[in-house]
């Protein structure tokens, strides 16, 4: 049986440039989300945001429209 997973990544180098920009963007928007949770003692935003992994959707929603105070970054 051959792990589809492994192969892919060391045959097709573009899947492995998509992988890595897809990394990198979900943890630049997580950390900014984890930190404006954390300093607004939003408990439940913060415990949401660092369980799912949602390509960045979820700390982008938090951080334009569900953050209390000021919009944006």
């Amino acid at each position: 049986m051959v792990d589809t997973s492994l192969t892919l990544l060391q045959t097709n180098p573009r899947f492995t440039v998509l992988f890595s920009i897809l990394v990198l963007w979900e943890v630049f928007w997580k950390g900014i989300a984890l930190w404006k949770a954390a300093r607004e003692s939003q408990k439940y935003w913060f415990i949401a945001i660092l369980i799912l992994n949602t390509v960045g959707i979820l700390p982008i929603l938090y951080i334009f429209l569900f953050k209390k105070g000021r919009k944006g970054i």
